[in-house]
Formats: C-alpha cells, structure tokens, sequence
C-alpha cells in the first residue's frame, strides 16, 4: 500500500504586477513544475504527489489566466513568464529550485535559468521543442484545435491524438484543461521571444526527458541537443508516450525525475 500523498496547499504570491496561484505539497529540496501550453497545474496531480512522498517540496505555479493566477497577458515576453517563477521560488525560500518544464513549460524553465541562475539548481526538459524554429504549421493548428471547445469532440480527439498522444493512448483525458485565451498568450510571448536566448538553460545542469514517439519533440533533437552543450544535458527516452508525456506516463517521468533530483543534491548526479 503506497503512502498517502503529503497534504495540499494554495498560496497566491505577489510577483511584481502578477499574482501567481500556488500548489504546494511536501517538505525537502525544491522540485517546481511548469505545465504545457494552455494548461495548469492538475496536469502534474499523479507526478506531484510521488515527488512529494519522496521528501521533496513540490511546487505547481498556476500560469498567468489559469487558477486564481492574475496579471497582463498582452506585451509580456518569456521573460515575463519566467520573473513569475523566480518570485515563486524566491517566497517559498526553500533553495534553489529543480525547475521541471513540460512542453511549453520548458521554456520558461530554460528562460529562468538564464535570467535567475542564482534561484535554479538545475532544469528537466519534457517533450521539449528545444529547436531554433517554431513548431511545424501543422502541429500549431492541431495544438489550437485540441483547445478549441466550440469543434465537435471527434475533430479535438483527431487532432489530439496527432499533437500529444502515442498510437494506442487514450486522448479523452485531455479534452478538459485548456485555456485558450491563456495558450493564444503564451504563444505570442514565445514568439517575441528569441529561441537563441533561452536555448542552452545559461550552465545549469539539464535532465532531458524524450517520448519515443513526438512530433514536436523528436529523439534525434535530444541527442542533438546533447552533442550541442555536453555533459551537463542527460538525456533519458521515455517510451510509449508523445506530446502528452506527463499525462501518458506519469510513473516513468516521476521515476526519473526523482532519481535524478536525488543525485542533484547528494553530489552524483551532472554538475
């Protein structure tokens, strides 16, 4: 019988012209959670709490739109996105933080890591489109239509099942839990933002978790990715998964998610 999960906390944090909605679980080193495009903080409910049990203070920044989380969303930059973070990090005052982004969450992780390397011990990248050009025009318009509630359900889950989820996975879960008035924001911040600026993370180390089967994210751009910084980037392949990875594969992803956070701080894992 497994242990029950550490008990859940809501905190809102002022940070400069936002008010960013917290989820908070657990007590140790700092594991902060950054979800995908147009999604909050439920999307990493099962992972949460296995980091949390595993003796790690787990933090869920609502984004920008989602939750109680308020602030403007027009002019604003990745680097908006990532000042909302540091301010997170920096109230919680648990030490630098073991910032996990997912999809688009990897990039404000990479960005945070640029801007704040003092408050980032190191970054895990999942499905990460760690490329120099915008997603295929293709994916982008499957992406809007998996968020788009006014198209018939079969239309979300065609395009779902293209965009996020591996051949033979379930797409159903995810046609709850968009915003899109908060994806259509983000995605304009990220293009204002130059991929030449977050690209490498600034030094910090990186755990680079890749689905087997992404058409935004492939297994070559990993390797890629490694050959382009070194020994600092582990790459890990998660297997049966796509786009959706936390979704589809939560224990695999928590797993190593938590081996590796061990290492961070007990001197063996890259530094």
């Amino acid at each position: 019988m497994s242990a029950p999960s550490p008990a859940l906390t809501r905190t809102m944090v002022a940070c400069g012209d936002a008010q960013i909605e917290v989820l908070a679980q657990g007590q140790g080193h700092p594991i902060v959670l950054l979800p995908s495009l147009g999604r909050g903080a439920a999307d990493f409910d099962p992972i949460a709490g296995r980091l949390a049990a595993a003796s790690f203070r787990v933090l869920r920044p609502q984004p920008r739109g989602i939750g109680q989380s308020r602030g403007p969303m027009t002019d604003i930059d990745l680097h908006t996105y990532a000042a909302d973070i540091a301010g997170v990090i920096e109230h919680d005052r648990s030490g630098p933080a073991f910032v996990v982004g997912h999809a688009f969450g990897n990039r404000v992780a990479r960005m945070l890591a640029v801007d704040r390397p003092d408050l980032v011990r190191a970054v895990s990248l999942v499905a990460a489109n760690v490329g120099h050009a915008p997603s295929p025009p293709n994916v982008r318009e499957a992406i809007k239509a998996s968020a788009n509630p006014s198209l018939p359900d079969a239309e979300r889950l065609k395009a779902l099942q293209f965009a996020f989820f591996a051949p033979g996975n379930d797409a159903s879960s995810w046609l709850a839990g968009w915003h899109p008035n908060v994806l259509a924001a983000q995605r304009i911040a990220g293009d204002r933002t130059s991929r030449q600026e977050d690209y490498a993370a600034g030094n910090v180390p990186i755990l680079y978790l890749q689905p087997d089967h992404d058409p935004l994210a492939h297994v070559e751009d990993a390797h890629e990715f490694k050959r382009a910084l070194g020994d600092r980037v582990t790459v890990v392949v998660i297997p049966n998964c796509s786009h959706a990875a936390v979704t589809e594969q939560p224990d695999a992803i928590s797993d190593a998610l938590i081996d590796y956070a061990r290492g961070l701080w007990t001197g063996s894992s890259p530094q």
